[in-house]
């Protein structure tokens, strides 16, 4: 083997063939060494673009709904015990209650059925330690409507009468109701109450009473007079006792306000008259 041939093995490249004479050409492989193409100059680099950062968006999270257990019954709730009905207070109780307590007790009373029917309560107002006190028989609806007993024109009749006895409401008269609520009936309309409401509520009455210690009680109506003294027939022009107080019957502002003749007025003009002087005389 020539030099040249141990040098071409040792490459790798093999045996160099060669053609003989007159042969037609042939496809030889050769090692060709390729020179390294041109690249063209891109030229100076551009200057770089400053990157606009897009806007933060505040996503608030969402929370995911719910998943109720495969229980969702409410039979818990079907079972659960039901709230105990408000107890009435007895008439011991109402007894040993002050004037706070008194009209919480009023509030949310459930002696008689009225408790059904009523919009509101009509508790006592005016001075807690007066000597005089007037009495009708239950609200009207303006009454309970306002939560104020013998509100409005009748108070302000009222008011007036007070001033001809030279008395101040605000200082020396207490106002009530035997009964606190509203009596109605089926359809709606105002009616006298039951004597089954009137004993219910008569210890709430009692306890003003005794609470306040009158010396002059002045009934407002019909109603308010034969109810206060069981089982006396009252009379106009006549004072009665109930305790240690006197009582006298009048006329109540609601037919004063209706009187047109001024009969009415000049008979309340004389009970009250009655009343003041008999009111004197217990001094």
């Amino acid at each position: 083997m020539s030099r040249s041939a141990v040098f071409l093995d040792e490459m790798g490249v093999g045996p160099l063939w060669r053609l003989r004479q007159g042969a037609a050409t042939a496809v030889v492989d050769e090692i060709v060494i390729e020179a390294p193409l041109a690249i063209a100059d891109p030229g100076p680099e551009p200057e770089p673009v400053a990157e606009i950062a897009p806007p933060v968006v505040m996503v608030e999270p969402v929370s995911e709904p719910a998943v109720l257990a495969e229980d969702s019954s409410t039979a818990w709730f079907d079972d659960a015990p039901a709230p105990k009905p408000v107890t009435p207070v007895t008439d011991a109780e109402i007894a040993a209650m002050d004037w706070d307590a008194l009209s919480a007790a009023v509030a949310k009373c459930t002696r008689c059925d009225l408790c059904k029917t009523r919009k509101g309560v009509v508790m006592g107002r005016g001075d807690r330690q007066a000597e005089w006190l007037m009495v009708a028989s239950s609200p009207s609806r303006g009454e309970e409507r306002e939560g104020r007993a013998l509100g409005g024109e009748q108070g302000l009749l009222l008011d007036n009468m007070f001033k001809a006895m030279q008395l101040d409401a605000g200082k020396n008269v207490y106002i009530t109701h035997l009964l606190k609520c509203r009596p109605l009936d089926d359809s709606g309309q105002e009616r006298l109450p039951t004597d089954a409401e009137s004993a219910a509520c008569r210890p709430y009455f009692d306890r003003e009473l005794a609470l306040l210690q009158p010396r002059t009680i002045v009934t407002l109506g019909q109603m308010a007079a034969a109810v206060i003294i069981a089982g006396e027939k009252p009379v106009r022009g006549k004072v009665r006792e109930l305790g240690s107080a006197s009582v006298v019957a009048t006329f109540h502002p609601d037919m004063l306000l209706q009187d047109e003749t001024g009969k009415a007025k000049a008979r309340a003009w004389a009970d009250l008259c009655l009343a003041a002087s008999t009111h004197a005389a217990r001094a």
